[in-house]
């Protein structure tokens, strides 16, 4: 009897033995399979959805152009949509005498990268995800999303974060002005003077102008406004933008009572890092970090818990929060945009405006009728070594006293860019985009370099 027991034993520790063989064979042979397969782990609805955006996305539009899912469709089928100068059914055809569009600040210059990592950033989304205005915690902001942002952050060492609350809005511009809203006085009889230092982003006052609320009014240049008055007895709210746009400078308070630091350019590729910005509120931008302009999410970074939670108050009364599709697409982004602790997509990026720079000081290099910003090398604590700054716009000044009209010269030369009176400066300054598409950076390179040889073989383009 005690041998067949001893017999039953050793057979059931061999079978034991033989099915843990075969199943760990399964798990790292097999199961590294359907890492790569996920259509052997059982995919159903998902996999149709996939379909449809793995085709849109191989139409090659030439190179000049892509389609959408969401784009117009002709006989069935998806059609390009072509960037600027370029047309025909695969946006193979280069508009000839085409301006060079350099107007608006869209950064497609990072798209090459998203696309080397597709699989990384894609997102599938099933028809029932978060249907309800809230997640299970009851807030409106998803605690993963927060952890990821933080962490972006700290690797980069751009901000502190440690002890602050954020606030998650509609692309910077949203947080703006609910910034503004949070830091103007409710209480007193004049409103709070909301002021920026010349030349600054339009939207500070084109914002502030809209709303028009009784608690706060835009009153124009810090530096005017402070030779005009005393700050000992005035309410004053200081929009400080840094790097700038349009010029890449980075700043700091004049005034140094109540700031918003507009840190939308505040990443290693288009500025050294020199240590982590600690004001009381700051405010960043996915679109300038990732690229991702149409998805429009921003974040704010705040110090006190009153002002965290009348611009969470002003945020939830405009929208009921933010996007949870939007949120779940930030996420996957950031996740992708960490790895190896930011150095792909900041070296991928940063290597594209350095090429853009030295390639655009070159051309300008050889024109007195033209000048450009001076860039100072700065230490990055982030890549560890001495750089230039990569500013995303080149702000340009025609040089000559009768061209005060730079906007004027430059379009009589097939250029298009964003005159200085925007930035309530003087037009004979001139800002140009550096962070669109290849193509067009080629075409307002090709412009520019027209526009200098004309200067220096003594033709007159006005």
């Amino acid at each position: 009897m005690s041998k067949t027991k001893n017999y039953c034993y050793g057979f059931c520790f061999l079978v034991s033995i033989t099915i843990n063989i075969l199943f760990s064979i399964n798990l790292y042979v097999g199961g590294g399979d359907k890492k790569q397969d996920e259509s052997s782990v059982g995919l159903s609805w998902s996999t149709k959805a996939a379909a449809e955006a793995e085709y849109v996305a191989s139409i090659s539009c030439s190179g000049h152009g892509r389609a959408y899912l969401d784009g117009s469709i002709y006989e069935g089928e998806p059609i390009c949509e072509c960037y600027d100068c370029y047309v025909g059914a695969d946006c193979a055809e280069l508009s000839p005498g085409c301006a060079a569009d350099a107007n608006s600040g869209d950064p497609i210059f990072m798209e090459p990268f998203w696309m080397q990592n597709a699989a990384d950033s894609a997102v599938v989304i099933s028809g029932w995800h978060r249907m309800s205005y809230r997640y299970a915690d009851y807030t409106t902001m998803s605690i993963e999303l927060e952890k990821y942002i933080r962490k972006m952050h700290s690797i980069v060492g751009n901000a502190v974060t440690e002890g602050r609350y954020l606030v998650f809005g509609i692309g910077s511009t949203q947080l703006l002005n609910a910034a503004v809203y949070a830091l103007s006085s409710e209480n007193s009889s004049t409103p709070s003077n909301v002021l920026a230092s010349i030349p600054f982003y339009s939207i500070y006052k084109a914002q502030t102008m809209f709303f028009n609320s009784e608690n706060f009014q835009f009153e124009g240049d810090t530096n005017s406004w402070q030779s005009n008055n005393s700050t000992n007895n005035m309410d004053v709210v200081e929009f400080v933008t840094s790097p700038n746009n349009p010029d890449g400078e980075l700043k700091t308070s004049v005034l140094g009572g109540k700031t918003i630091y507009d840190h939308a350019y505040f990443w290693p590729h288009f500025t050294p890092i020199t240590g982590p910005s600690d004001h009381d509120l700051m405010i960043f931008t996915l679109s300038k970090l990732t690229g991702h302009a149409g998805t429009r999410f921003g974040w704010a970074v705040i110090k006190d818990k009153d002002v965290y939670e009348k611009v969470l108050n002003y945020i939830s009364v405009a929208d009921l929060g933010i996007s949870k599709d939007t949120q779940l697409r930030v996420l996957k982004l950031l996740k992708k945009a960490v790895e190896g602790d930011g150095k792909p997509i900041f070296e991928f990026a940063y290597n594209k405006m350095r090429d853009r720079w030295e390639r655009l000081s070159s051309v300008f290099s050889k024109s007195t009728r033209f000048s450009i910003q001076q860039r100072h090398p700065l230490h990055c604590n982030f890549f560890n070594e001495t750089r230039l700054p990569s500013p995303a716009y080149a702000w340009v000044k025609c040089e000559r006293e009768e061209e005060s009209d730079c906007g004027a010269v430059l379009e009589a030369g097939n250029i298009k860019g964003r005159s200085g009176s925007i930035f309530s400066a003087k037009d004979r300054y001139v800002r140009l985009s550096l962070i669109k598409s290849q193509d067009d950076f080629e075409l307002l390179l090709q412009r520019l370099t027209e526009l200098v040889s004309l200067e220096n073989s003594g033709v007159e383009t006005m």
